[in-house]
């Protein structure tokens, strides 16, 4: 969803989100509000490495991925 304003990648989501179930999809994605939204299973990459794959719940709880990718302050 990259170069899309918030109004559009909201309504990529929803779209998405209406077709989840009829479809396989695979989404390569660096906004996490979607990927939250959207995602039964994800996997993060740290440099082309996978550093875990997961739940979005699990994937919400590592340390490295709040770091890294959620903005946590704590790091």
């Amino acid at each position: 969803m990259a170069g899309m304003s918030a109004q559009e990648s909201q309504a990529v989501t929803a779209l998405l989100q209406r077709l989840k179930g009829q479809y396989t999809m695979l989404l390569i994605e660096h906004d996490m509000n979607a990927v939250f939204a959207l995602a039964d299973r994800i996997s993060v990459l740290v440099y082309g490495r996978v550093l875990f794959t997961g739940t979005p719940e699990q994937v919400r709880e590592l340390p490295e991925v709040k770091a890294t990718y959620l903005g946590d302050e704590s790091h």
